[in-house]
């Protein structure tokens, strides 16, 4: 789908349930992605639907060297969000979650490598802004995602911030 040096985002698939199931089984992953652990009904319950496009969300895993890393997803976002976020219209709104699953490669810029490609690729598809959800005690993504270019906007709750990248005029590497 998309590639650019080591780092390949494609299309989540049938075979990749068991990586799912250990990364959204690892604490340190769970601490900022906010999902309950999970086991293989769970995760083919959720992603399965996805994968087959019967759901909104696009559901992508990011490989680095060839090998499963994290996992991000993207959607269009829908009416009740935009109105959640102070959208009066959807001007091509997207929305981004992702994880390194992996926790050995975490600190080393992938995160940052993958959004930018992400960011790349919505542009593509006439995105006009890209929006997130953010746990406010995640330092290290919020750093990520202001290199990336994007802004907190509001405050959803005591716990997550909305961060925004407009994606007029903004220059990807």
């Amino acid at each position: 789908m998309i590639e650019k040096d080591d780092l390949l985002i494609r299309l989540m698939n049938h075979n990749d349930f068991d990586v799912m199931v250990k990364w959204l089984n690892d604490q340190r992953v769970l601490e900022f992605y906010e999902e309950p652990p999970s086991n293989f009904d769970k995760v083919k319950e959720k992603y399965g639907p996805r994968i087959e496009g019967k759901h909104y969300v696009i559901p992508c895993i990011v490989e680095y060297k060839n090998q499963p890393l994290g996992y991000i997803q993207y959607y269009k976002i829908q009416e009740d969000e935009l109105k959640k976020y102070g959208f009066t219209s959807n001007q091509n709104i997207y929305g981004i979650d992702q994880f390194i699953g992996e926790t050995k490669l975490w600190g080393k810029g992938i995160g940052t490598s993958m959004i930018l490609l992400m960011l790349n690729y919505l542009r593509s598809k006439g995105a006009s802004k890209v929006v997130l959800e953010v746990n406010k005690n995640n330092s290290r993504a919020i750093k990520s995602y202001k290199k990336c270019g994007f802004k907190k906007t509001k405050e959803i709750t005591n716990e997550l911030n909305l961060m925004e990248c407009d994606m007029t005029g903004v220059l990807f590497n």
